[in-house]
């Protein structure tokens, strides 16, 4: 593994022969400070001149590199600032400049002492997502199976798409357990004379897959397969175990110069996606000491892979203006709405929103709230933006209300809006804030998680765990679309979280996750109207005050 350290001039590292990034990105991309990590591929190891007998093209390697620079005057060169090994037990000098060469002798580390190996390959690493690219039969061309394995409790993928780059023209001939959204062998022009491209599955470089739906589970021509057909569904091992793991076997066609049977390359650069679910960044398929699956005949018994290799993938954290739901709070003490953030999943405006949006208009899609928040700002007197604030974009939007708040506890109202044409099944939404004082939900099932940091699990009750899609009004010519609804009040109590102050904003959550997603949060939270609260304070104590004359002196 080498990493290059650039130069903070900009770099855009267009293509690299021999070579990809070790974390996943595509090229081109920017090089930054920080590093460059590439590995060797296809060819992944460097022998010693004595396994080899001095064979340079397996005791060496080049690799060359070509991008865009900015911020560099001609005849200025774009030098990296440093470049060393990765691997461990090696130690790198700084690096000798000479006009535009540079060049760097890494020698063994004598300090570092080296680790017990066991294995041949790479161990299995760890991380939220795990998939397993397992070649199970070889001859001309080989049959290969994906396991794909939800690794983080809390983790989650609705209608997942996963795709990779084959990076020696190789082609995807039948699948089973999966499918590709694009059947066309018309891009398999390098085909030899004995394959039957009517036949082909897809030619794609860069293939979009997609799990099969439940209904073609026990197809012998296309499903069959232990943990498939789900339509794309990844639960939570909190959740259920058994449906946090997903298998399809794809039969993969090789051209020259790999038809040897040894001759076993994966693809690269995976990606996988879902619907309203975090983002995974995905690493370099790493080689693993082979698979092993139970015998198929039922004997006490396991069968090994022929090759096997490990992609490691980790929740990323959204950046801002990129989740895909969000979250809207609203209180007993305060008319108004702190709405989704403007922009929260993306959009070209880039205005704030006005956060005194009417309640009523979190029923209808934003596109519609323009008339609502107008009537409702001339009524309180409020000023109207211009331009007018726009949407949240997000195909699920959240509302928190804080209903009440008394001395031993309080409750909260969340309220769940799928504005999305797809339906959600055995959903699923945790919060963190104040979790060590839940109490009881009572329309979901909510538990409290204190060994994941105090998170408050929740979701539908058995039949009740259905969120459906957007749905037409009562005249769609002129109403406006209906999105799913769920909800539910929650109850806290104070007796393990004394000092908690409702009002101050102790009473909404710090981070809500959908699905394993993180959901935007609004910025600020709902205050008090102190004049309200002021005028009903002496109202009540005039209502006191009367109270105590009519019992002093009753009327006559």
């Amino acid at each position: 593994m080498e990493d290059v350290h650039w130069l903070s001039t900009q770099e855009l590292l267009v293509s690299a022969t021999n070579a990809v990034l070790v974390d996943g990105n595509e090229v081109p991309s920017p090089v930054g400070t920080n590093g460059t990590y590439l590995s060797g591929y296809p060819q992944t190891d460097l022998k010693t001149s004595i396994e080899t007998a001095g064979d340079l093209t397996q005791i060496q390697v080049q690799v060359q590199l070509s991008g865009t620079q900015f911020g560099i005057k001609p005849p200025g060169s774009p030098m990296p600032k440093t470049i060393r090994l990765a691997n461990d037990g090696f130690k790198c000098p700084a690096p000798t400049h000479h006009a535009s060469s540079m060049y760097v002798c890494c020698v063994r580390d004598p300090k570092v002492k080296a680790k017990n190996i066991t294995t041949k390959y790479f161990a299995r690493q760890n991380g939220d997502l795990l998939l397993s690219y397992d070649v199970i039969q070889v001859y001309d061309n080989y049959l290969a199976q994906v396991t794909i394995e939800n690794n983080n409790p809390l983790g989650r993928l609705d209608h997942w798409n996963l795709t990779w780059e084959w990076m020696r023209r190789e082609f995807i001939y039948t699948m089973r357990g999966a499918y590709t959204h694009q059947k066309d062998y018309s891009d398999c022009i390098y085909g030899d004379n004995t394959t039957k491209t009517s036949q082909v599955m897809n030619c794609q470089k860069k293939p979009v897959i997609a799990d099969l739906p439940p209904d073609r589970a026990k197809d012998e021509k296309i499903g069959n397969l232990p943990y498939c057909c789900r339509n794309g569904s990844l639960l939570p091992t909190i959740m259920n175990v058994t449906k946090a793991r997903s298998i399809f076997q794809v039969r993969v066609y090789k051209l020259p110069p790999d038809l040897n049977k040894t001759a076993l390359y994966p693809p690269e650069n995976w990606k996988i996606v879902g619907v309203v679910n975090p983002d995974y960044k995905c690493g370099t398929p790493l080689r693993v000491d082979a698979t092993e699956f139970p015998d198929p005949s039922g004997l006490q018994a396991t069968t090994s892979a022929i090759a096997s290799w490990q992609v490691v993938c980790n929740i990323t954290r959204p950046k801002i203006r990129e989740n895909h739901c969000c979250v809207s709070f609203s209180a007993y003490y305060n008319e108004s709405v702190i709405p989704c953030n403007s922009c929260a999943c993306g959009c070209g405006d880039t205005k704030n929103c006005n956060p005194n949006v009417p309640p009523e208009t979190l029923l209808v899609p934003f596109e519609n709230r323009t008339l609502k928040a107008v009537h409702w700002a001339r009524i309180k007197h409020y000023n109207v933006p211009r331009p007018l604030p726009c949407g949240d974009h997000c195909g699920i939007s959240i509302n928190w209300h804080v209903v009440s708040n008394y001395r031993n506890g309080w409750t909260a109202r969340i309220t769940l809006f799928n504005w999305e044409e797809v339906n959600f099944e055995d959903w699923f939404f945790q919060m963190k804030n104040a979790a060590l004082g839940f109490e009881k939900a009572y329309s979901f099932n909510g538990t409290l998680l204190e060994d994941l940091n105090d998170t408050v699990f929740l979701q539908g009750l058995p039949g009740l765990n259905y969120l459906i899609g957007e749905t037409n009004g009562s005249n769609p010519a002129k109403d406006p679309k209906v999105p799913g609804k769920q909800q539910s009040v929650i109850m806290f109590t104070k007796k393990r979280t004394h000092g908690i102050n409702v009002v101050k904003g102790d009473g909404f959550p710090s981070r809500l996750y959908f699905n394993g997603e993180e959901c935007a949060l609004p910025s600020h939270f709902p205050k008090a109207e102190a004049n309200k609260d002021h005028i009903n304070l002496v109202l009540v104590v005039l209502l006191v005050l009367v109270t105590f004359s009519l019992i002093a002196y009753p009327l006559h």
